[in-house]
């Protein structure tokens, strides 16, 4: 057996004496002794927990590992045994089914519990936490020390035995991004202190690790003149050139440029580009100047009239102020009109002061009337423009686009803000790759994939309390109806249900009609009760019925049938539905409603309640109900067949908050788009 690596001078045995590697091969040792980690699926799934370092892996994550997007019916039983394999292998004297200390169950997942000084990955991220402290207190010498011991903890790329997965997979790869910034960090102080040789062979391994990293290349064109290697400097300046043209076909930038310029002058050298005492843990070194250098500034205006979701924006704030654990990512999702991207803009504004370098924002078009979501490398484009890159300096390739775009960014604090992203896919290439950055994706969806590959921030809207919705409405129509009658705004708020876009159609069309009162404007909407009449906008397409359309053309054929079915359902004060109920309504199996119901809920057409229980959107439920005829135009005369049903309560067991009518009489099945659901609506009414 290979013995334990060695630990830091006057450390500690760990608890039961294990230790796990993951920068370079997957390792574990306990008690001295190297363990046999087992097949390579097991693997995987221990390097997965390790480079949570402490958080939770969800299953999802975990079968999205090992089956990339294709696992069997049998996947997750499959994780369950590897993760048994695991602790009996951490503790061979566990009893079955129990826990034990290491693996323990949390969130929906799991979580590996280990200390600082049982991973090598922590280890690392403790020493340099050491060595900018170091820095920061004027002792360069030391932090040199602390920086080349942190360093040679990494024995390769991380978890580089797993083969191709380990290579792409962002959950590595994004450990292995925080190996170079600190490289960079170990020049500057070297060359501070005058001790460039002792930092000469890591600063060349990583420039070997990243052939297009121009800020690492740099560093070590400094490292070699100041170690007098001028001649290799320069020839090192050369041959990156050659390959940055080559392949990327672009020039070198400002950095690159002043090292050659402190080598041929033979200044002496010094890394102004890299800070010396860096304001969060594990970022990227941000440069003093990078001339030319152009501060975007696009967001769009803050909403005069936002209010509230103080709950929310303390969360995003706990976002932002996040330092340490990897690229800030806030992914913002709900139901549409529910004002994603009117919160985004307004947090984005709250935070743009932390941003000095810029703030970039895009519309993604993932949810759009007609045209097709905007393609990552046109969004690339336009962003390398804003930043000040030449036109005819950006690749052609989205790949190399993205890697520019990464380069560009490197030690910049810029905001990033990606508005009504259609899924993971079109994101993943407009992520910065350095932690002194942030973004803020808004999309209908739940980007579930970028919080298990980029460890990104969930936050999901509702619509706002009571309270909030009715003073936003009042901020909106207060210039030209200063004395509401009280009653009129709370019988709008809930005939809105209280969904921000609702409100803010029906607020428009107070403000055109000053002289018209609000309690003709809630009558208005009484009269429509149970149709989306009552929301249309002057400007065509962003009424709620378009709005809603262009999440339903995105479904499949039996999530619209499903969707389409739901308001024949009983109306109550609360939605819930179970996946049983939902099947004997369509006449599918658990199976088939369960995924049906998990597509609606991808959509944000339905939400997840508490257990296997749904609910769905009042409003959501009134343009579902134009639906029934199978086409997405609304019926007309649909008020006069509504009223509430009362017979099906017990078979369904689904109601409805706010109410929305629903058809009353079940036995007229014509309007039904198949004969089979005609067949069970008449069942259900006899």
């Amino acid at each position: 057996m290979l013995a334990i690596p060695s630990r830091r001078l006057g450390e500690a045995e760990p608890e039961k004496g294990v230790r796990f590697s993951l920068l370079g091969p997957v390792r574990a040792w306990r008690a001295g002794e190297e363990l046999s980690l087992g097949p390579r699926q097991q693997r995987l799934i221990l390097a997965a927990l390790l480079a949570a370092a402490g958080r939770p892996v969800s299953l999802t994550e975990l079968v999205g590992l090992l089956w990339d997007g294709d696992p069997p019916a049998s996947a997750v039983n499959a994780v369950h045994r590897y993760i048994g394999a695991l602790r009996r292998l951490l503790e061979p004297g566990l009893p079955a089914r129990s826990s034990g200390r290491w693996l323990v169950r949390q969130a929906g997942g799991y979580l590996l519990s280990i200390d600082a000084d049982q991973l090598d990955l922590l280890t690392f991220r403790d020493l340099v936490g050491r060595a900018r402290t170091a820095t920061a207190g004027g002792d360069l010498s030391a932090a040199v020390d602390h920086y080349l011991e942190a360093l040679g903890l990494w024995r390769g790329h991380c978890a580089e035995d797993l083969g191709t997965v380990a290579a792409v997979h962002p959950a590595f790869t994004m450990l292995d991004h925080e190996y170079a910034p600190v490289v960079c960090e170990a020049a500057t102080a070297a060359l501070g202190c005058g001790r460039a040789g002792a930092v000469l062979l890591p600063v060349r391994r990583a420039a070997d690790r990243c052939p297009l990293d121009e800020t690492l290349h740099a560093s070590l064109v400094l490292v070699l003149a100041a170690d007098g290697k001028q001649a290799e400097a320069l020839m090192q300046l050369r041959d990156f050139r050659t390959r940055l043209v080559d392949e990327l076909g672009v020039e070198p930038g400002p950095e690159l440029r002043a090292a050659q310029e402190h080598v041929l002058r033979g200044s002496p050298a010094s890394r102004t580009s890299v800070s010396a005492t860096p304001a969060a843990p594990l970022s990227a070194p941000r440069p003093a100047s990078r001339a030319p250098w152009v501060v975007p500034a696009q967001l769009p205006p803050d909403l005069s009239c936002f209010t509230g979701r103080e709950q929310a924006l303390a969360q995003a704030r706990d976002a932002a102020h996040r330092a340490g654990d990897g690229l800030r990512i806030l992914a913002i999702d709900g139901i549409p009109g529910v004002g994603k991207s009117a919160f985004a803009v307004h947090f984005a504004h709250q935070v743009a002061a932390d941003f000095p370098d810029g703030q970039l924002y895009m519309d993604l078009g993932g949810f759009a009337p007609t045209a097709e979501p905007l393609r990552p490398g046109d969004v690339l484009y336009a962003f390398l423009e804003s930043l000040g890159v030449d036109r005819n300096q950006i690749p052609a390739s989205p790949e190399a686009r993205s890697a520019l775009f990464r380069s560009v960014l490197s030690g910049r604090r810029v905001l990033v803000v990606l508005d009504n992203a259609f899924d993971v896919d079109q994101v993943r290439p407009l992520l910065p790759g350095t932690t002194a950055c942030m973004v803020v994706v808004t999309s209908r969806r739940r980007l579930i994939g970028l919080a298990a590959a980029h460890g990104a921030r969930l936050l999901a809207l509702d619509t706002p309390l009571t309270a909030e919705a009715t003073a936003g409405f009042l901020r909106r129509v207060g210039p030209t109806h200063p004395t509401p009658d009280p009653a009129a705004v709370e019988e709008i708020v809930a005939r809105c249900g209280r969904l921000p876009l609702a409100l803010a159609v029906v607020a428009a069309r107070a403000v055109s009609r000053p002289e018209q009162p609000l309690t003709r404007l809630a009558a208005e909407l009484a009269a429509t009760q149970g149709t989306l009449d009552g929301f249309n906008d002057f400007d065509e397409g962003n009424g709620l019925r378009e709005v809603f359309s262009w999440s339903y053309r995105r479904l499949g054929t039996e999530a619209r049938r499903v969707l389409s079915l739901l308001p024949l359902v009983p109306s109550h004060r609360t939605a819930d539905i179970t996946t049983a109920a939902l099947a004997d309504l369509v006449g599918m199996s658990w199976g088939a409603a369960a995924a049906t119901a998990g597509e609606l809920v991808h959509a944000r057409l339905l939400d997840v309640r508490k257990g296997d229980r749904y609910s769905a959107h009042s409003l959501v439920l009134a343009y579902a109900a134009e639906l029934d005829c199978g086409s997405e135009t609304k019926h007309t005369n649909a008020t006069d067949a509504r009223a509430p049903i009362t017979d099906t309560h017990a078979v369904l067991g689904l109601v409805v908050d706010p109410p929305v009518p629903v058809l009353s009489d079940v036995s007229n099945t014509s309007r039904l788009p198949r004969t089979r659901d005609r067949l069970l609506l008449s069942t259900l009414a006899s």
